[in-house]
């Protein structure tokens, strides 16, 4: 079987085919996405729009972060001027800078959920809509910039 594209990136990055055979994984030191980090202007914005969209409260706090467990997944938001020091020496990009990923949420009625979410008066970005790859989406953007997407 000829890897992908993406699967020739990471052989090429780790040195091996992580696949056996079959297509099945390989167990590697990268086996799951404990905490992605997300660089904030105004940390006290977004802990605010966290508690309210999504319900949540900070596993973690100190005075450049705060940590939410989605369960599954830790977002950390970190301030940009904490942010400098820990990528350095690559730059932190501003807010306008463009976005470069989304995340995703599946839920059971992206409408419903739209409705909820200009309750608490989130702006959607767009949607909700359907797509062509045969799912219905809508997306909004959190006070750092980053584009969350809702799904099913």
């Amino acid at each position: 079987m000829r890897p992908c594209k993406a699967d020739e990136a990471a052989i090429a990055l780790l040195g091996h085919d992580r696949r056996t055979t079959k297509g099945d994984e390989v167990n590697t030191w990268a086996k799951k996405v404990d905490c992605v980090t997300l660089f904030v202007e105004d940390l006290e914005d977004a802990k605010n729009f966290y508690a309210r969209v999504f319900g949540l409260t900070s596993v973690y706090e100190d005075e450049n972060s705060a940590v939410y467990n989605f369960d599954n997944l830790m977002i950390n938001l970190l301030t940009t001027s904490a942010a400098a020091e820990l990528i350095s020496p690559a730059a932190v990009a501003t807010r306008d800078s463009g976005s470069r990923f989304q995340f995703t949420i599946a839920v059971d009625d992206v409408d419903a959920v739209c409705g909820e979410l200009a309750e608490l008066g989130v702006t959607l970005l767009n949607g909700p809509m359907d797509r062509p790859w045969g799912i219905r989406t809508a997306s909004f953007v959190d006070p750092g910039g980053h584009v969350w997407e809702i799904a099913h």
